[in-house]
């Protein structure tokens, strides 16, 4: 569990020898530091940073590229403090150039995430599941993972190389610049929002031997695919960037509306966690702890 005096020893080292496990990585995601706890408190062994959750919960906005890179890497820093699990962040296009995106690796790896993923869209970037994206040429995106490379240096940090280029391109296309980010030095690749079955199980052929990561979004571009098939095609991480924003939006607004209707929260004392319960969900034993620990 995430202490609040000690942060975890080598997220990403932990990360690497994950994915070098038999079974796929599930990384839930979360749109704060509290849903981060809970993911990590469910017993998942990472947890994914969404980009699209980050918006929504920082700016109550849409995932267009509003959310400068400093304030992704201060909400990283703050899920990453949160919790004892290994942190994959979204860090978007990296926020410029290769200059840029040193520096954003830099400070992802300060906020103690474990893995990060860049993404070939051109800036402003969309959210990979809504329509009117651009990518860049291939040769920019290129050197964006080689500078991420030189930056990571002899750290663990594990680089992901998202392309976004099926919705752009097609399918061929993006799978060639999957190859060519993978030569780039990319850790893992990320091919966004394929459009049925059959481009999985191509992605998953065509890519064999590299890591690859699979996005699940409901109700989004990509269908639904069982968590064993995902298994027999090879794929090494699956996050689930919003399972949890979905999910508490829903639960959220049910709440609100039988507040209103009533105008105590009476009713809804089944559907919410007691005080206790809370506290002890945020930590505050520990809290407790240190506090009689260092008490003057």
């Amino acid at each position: 569990m995430g202490s609040f005096l000690t942060p975890a020893v080598s997220p990403a080292r932990r990360l690497r020898e994950l994915l070098a496990g038999p079974e796929p990585v599930l990384a839930p995601g979360a749109y704060d530091a509290l849903s981060a706890r809970l993911v990590e408190q469910a017993g998942f062994p990472a947890v994914y940073m969404t980009g699209f959750g980050a918006a929504a919960s920082v700016l109550g906005r849409p995932d267009v590229g509003l959310v400068s890179g400093t304030e992704m890497a201060d909400h990283a820093r703050r899920l990453a403090r949160a919790v004892g699990i290994p942190l994959i962040a979204d860090a978007d296009t990296g926020y410029g150039n290769p200059l840029n995106v040193i520096r954003t690796v830099q400070e992802y790896a300060a906020a103690g995430v474990a893995a990060l993923h860049l993404e070939d869209q051109v800036a402003p970037k969309k959210c990979g599941h809504m329509t009117g994206k651009q990518v860049v040429p291939p040769e920019e995106m290129v050197q964006k993972i080689r500078a991420a490379v030189a930056a990571r240096g002899a750290g663990d940090l594990v680089i992901i190389a998202r392309t976004d280029a099926r919705a752009v391109e097609g399918l061929d296309a993006a799978l060639e610049r999957a190859r060519r980010y993978r030569d780039a030095g990319a850790d893992v690749l990320f091919v966004e929002a394929p459009e049925s079955e059959g481009e999985i199980e191509r992605i998953a052929r065509t890519l064999e031997g590299v890591p690859l990561l699979f996005n699940w979004v409901e109700s989004g571009r990509t269908p639904p695919v069982p968590l064993s098939r995902l298994r027999e095609y090879g794929f090494k991480l699956v996050i689930f960037p919003v399972t949890t924003l979905f999910a508490a939006t829903f639960a959220v607004r049910a709440a609100l509306e039988r507040l209103k209707a009533d105008g105590t929260p009476v009713a809804l004392a089944d559907r919410q966690v007691s005080f206790p319960e809370f506290l002890d969900l945020i930590g505050l034993d520990e809290i407790r702890t240190l506090e009689a620990r260092f008490a003057t």
